[in-house]
């Protein structure tokens, strides 16, 4: 009997290795220019408008699926509904099927389908109704379902879902069910293996009064796959009486020994020393280093020759008070990524608040559905950023500011997901995105976050935008001496994400399981502190690199703080590619597509969010210790 329930990533592992490279191709068997002009009351009304419409729209929608999650009550003997809703390779997540490409039994006439809110349908769910008899507290025995006729075609179909270790999943009262579709069992007469086919499911539900608690599949009755066959498929429903409230329903799902073991907390606490050890030293050193530079730099000398003497041998950061505040190269790119980085912070920090307060991970794709309304409801925040700082640094074409800011980030993920989307289209894979949804996606970009990343424009060039450098800065730049290798720009980028890297190496594990290997993510609280850890460590290793990289009479500091803090991106990208052949069974141009193209698309959130911290801590950093000097 092959059981299949609540800890079926363990068992299921176990039991299905088919080996990277060794299985076929997966497809399923058969599977068929605003104006220029724009005063700052007529903007705030109309993006005012478009705002409170459309984001109460959202919170409508989002408290719909919300609230398909809730208490289910039943009478007695009222119908349940199994919906059948994917199948695949069990090693593959994202490479997932509608379940009737394989050749079940299909329900008669048409058959209802339930479609769930934007982040179901971009998880790759299809729920339709299996029209199998099941009514609340009634225990059903043993009963046909269908006789499935086996003609050549549907056991080559069958034989190769088998070989690839396919499995579906099934909800009942939005609660998974999971199996195997059959199992593969050495020829005792010969050295071939045979296909065998689960031909009786049994269903246990659990309830508590009226409300259903849990629900359990177990399979058994395996039969051979021969043509010409005629299989029954059978189910059976029992029904037991159960003390677990409906508000604990969801904990057996959870895997709590893998997400609190001691290696967690002992990781969060490593962190978090590494954060008070390095913030210490970077107090310490910088603060008794700016020190003495302030005592040297602020001392007036009439003596002459004293005076001569430590002209001649003045060095540092405050040479270049003249160039550091030089525009950067290419304003509009960086000012739009820093911008779009402060928005992905905020939004981050919010859906993680979202999902401590209110189990986000208890619906199908509320993750997903609640990250794209805040990112919509955000956008002010990257275009107020961006803007001001593109005004600050005497930036003139703000508009074109505005709109590589509100798109960059959308059209980057757009391409990936185009190419990703493309690919599934290709396999008849779930995972291909509808047309209907791109059009939402589209709209909510559209009619939400461009005009908010508007308004916050509007708002930041006028509120935040008047230059405000400590020093002038002077019309001859300072030529750059050359320094050791270890203080150019490159090696201080990079050398700059080694530690933020490491605070949250241990997350990345936790993650990456949640992700792609069937666990379910809960303990927001350690990614909270994670985060926050991220975010300090961030902020300090940037300043110590800009630091260096100014005494050593460098002032190109602006995109070398951006990528110091960014570049943590890509060593996460690099323990990416380990996790895959190290970690994973996953095989197949499908599912290495769809791996790579989404951690890709996580990594250049990632990149972009710490290189905007890193920015503005070094920012803020620069302005305040030239503006206790004296300028020329």
């Amino acid at each position: 009997m092959q059981r299949i329930g609540v800890f079926k990533r363990i068992a299921l592992n176990e039991r299905r290795n088919p080996g990277r490279g060794k299985r076929r191709p997966s497809r399923p068997p058969n599977s068929v220019r605003p104006s220029p002009v724009i005063t700052m009351s007529s903007t705030l009304r109309s993006t005012s408008v478009t705002f409170f419409f459309f984001s109460s729209l959202l919170i409508s929608s989002l408290s719909i699926v919300l609230a398909s999650e809730s208490d289910h009550k039943y009478q007695q003997d009222e119908l349940v509904t199994l919906w059948v809703n994917k199948v695949g390779p069990y090693n593959n997540p994202q490479e997932t099927y509608n379940y009737y490409s394989l050749p079940f039994c299909h329900p008669s006439g048409h058959s209802a389908h339930k479609w769930g809110g934007l982040g179901e349908v971009l998880g790759g769910n299809e729920l339709i109704d299996s029209q199998i008899e099941i009514k609340f507290q009634k225990n059903v025995e043993r009963t046909t379902i269908c006789q499935l006729e086996l003609d050549e075609s549907k056991v080559k179909q069958f034989k190769d879902a088998i070989e690839n270790g396919y499995w579906f999943e099934f909800f009942m009262d939005d609660l998974p069910l999971w199996g195997f579709v059959g199992e593969l069992h050495p020829d005792k007469n010969s050295n071939n293996v045979k296909h065998v086919l689960y031909t009786h499911k049994n269903i246990i539900i659990k309830y508590n009064k009226d409300q259903i608690i849990h629900v359990n599949l177990t399979q058994e009755n395996l039969k051979p796959l021969e043509v010409g066959k005629t299989l029954d498929l059978t189910y059976a429903v029992k029904w037991i009486s159960t003390n677990v409230t409906f508000a604990r329903r969801f904990d057996i799902y959870l895997d709590y020994p893998f997400f609190e073991h001691q290696i967690h907390w002992f990781s969060i606490f490593n962190s978090f020393m590494m954060v008070i050890f390095l913030t210490g030293l970077v107090s310490m050193i910088l603060m008794r280093t700016l020190r003495n530079d302030y005592a040297k730099y602020a001392r007036e000398d009439d003596d002459l020759e004293t005076l001569e003497r430590d002209v001649s041998e003045e060095s540092g950061w405050k040479l270049v008070h003249g160039d550091v505040f030089r525009p950067p190269r290419n304003l509009v790119i960086l000012s739009a990524v820093v911008g779009t980085g402060a928005q992905l912070a905020l939004l981050v920090l919010l859906v993680i608040l979202l999902a401590i307060v209110g189990m986000l991970y208890v619906g199908r794709g509320a993750i997903v559905t609640t990250f794209i309304v805040c990112y919509a409801l955000t956008s002010s925040i990257s275009g107020y950023v961006s803007a001001g700082m593109y005004s600050r640094n005497g930036g003139k074409n703000w508009i074109k500011s505005m709109i590589f800011t509100a798109s960059l980030f959308p059209f980057l993920c757009f391409g990936i997901g185009f190419i990703l989307n493309t690919i599934a289209i290709f396999y008849g894979s779930l995972a291909a995105i509808p047309f209907g949804t791109m059009v939402v996606v589209f709209v909510i970009w559209a009619f939400i976050s461009f005009p908010l990343a508007l308004l916050g424009t509007v708002i930041g060039r006028n509120w935040s935008g008047a230059p405000n450098n400590p020093c002038r800065v002077k019309t001859i730049p300072r030529p750059i001496p050359e320094k050791k290798w270890y203080l150019t720009p490159s090696v201080v980028s990079m050398m700059g994400g080694l530690l933020p890297f490491g605070s949250i190496f241990i997350e990345m594990y936790f993650v990456f399981t949640s992700f792609w290997n069937y666990k379910v993510y809960y303990v927001y609280g350690f990614m909270l502190l994670v985060f926050l850890i991220l975010i300090i460590v961030t902020v300090c290793v940037t300043i110590v690199g800009t630091y260096f990289l100014l005494n050593a009479e460098n002032y190109h500091w602006q995109w070398t703080s951006f990528f110091s803090a960014a570049s943590t991106a890509v060593y996460v990208y690099f323990y990416s590619i380990y996790y895959y052949y190290v970690k994973t069974k996953m095989s197949g141009f499908f599912q290495t597509s769809f791996y790579f193209g989404y951690t890709l698309m996580f990594c250049l959130g990632l990149g972009i969010l710490c290189g905007a911290v890193g920015y503005l801590g070094s920012n803020l950093f620069v302005r305040r210790i030239y503006r206790n000097i004296k300028c020329d």
